[in-house]
């Protein structure tokens, strides 16, 4: 019994995604602390950018034929699979970068994709927390509504291609106090944050609760 956590800002320990995933696994340490947590952070340690195309490469290729970097990607496609399939919960800290997810989320889940037969649910009924933290604001009525292309494509793949029991921890306006233009946003942003440390918190409560059932 394992929970997976995975990070994937580039922003070290500025990171407001990596600080909510931090705020769920101390709620869940602290009730399961027998609980190992497998931890990959796809920013600081970014998986090969060419990884996928070489292992989709490999797969199509007889195993005795393989190249050793066709035999190194699928291997690696295989970790990752495995890391999901094996895990009991997840936490996913993966921040909106230029409107979409970042080309580390999405080179792991190509990788993860590649690496187990087609149609596998690698999270089928497990209980995932997302953690998705956006610079700016999108909502209804702002003037860059619709340009978050991040969430809806996560969800498709954490809740229908892998079936995962999903639950999705947003903060926006993250950039207040660091970008000017967003300094009249201070009161809401602060309102965000909270709203989401609450989400947090009671997230890693939740997923221990189910670990303990």
């Amino acid at each position: 019994m394992t929970l997976l956590r995975v990070d994937a800002s580039i922003q070290g320990d500025r990171s407001a995604s990596s600080a909510l995933a931090d705020q769920v696994l101390e709620h869940f340490v602290a009730a399961r602390p027998d609980v190992p947590v497998v931890t990959r952070h796809l920013g600081s340690e970014p998986l090969p950018s060419d990884a996928w195309a070489t292992a989709i490469g490999g797969n199509f290729t007889p195993e005795a034929d393989r190249t050793d970097a066709q035999r190194a990607a699928v291997a690696l496609a295989h970790e990752v699979a495995n890391e999901l399939g094996s895990a009991e919960a997840a936490v996913l800290a993966l921040p909106l970068y230029n409107w979409g997810v970042s080309q580390h989320v999405k080179t792991w889940i190509d990788l993860a994709i590649a690496g187990a037969p087609h149609g596998t649910e690698l999270l089928a009924g497990k209980p995932v927390t997302l953690i998705v933290t956006r610079g700016g604001a999108y909502g209804p009525g702002t003037p860059k509504e619709g340009w978050d292309h991040s969430v809806d494509y996560l969800r498709r793949v954490i809740e229908e291609v892998w079936g995962a029991d999903l639950t999705l921890i947003e903060r926006e306006l993250t950039l207040v106090g660091v970008n000017p233009a967003l300094d009249a946003f201070a009161d809401l942003a602060a309102e965000m944050r909270s709203t989401a440390e609450e989400q947090a918190s009671k997230s890693g409560a939740d997923l221990a609760a189910r670990h303990s059932a």
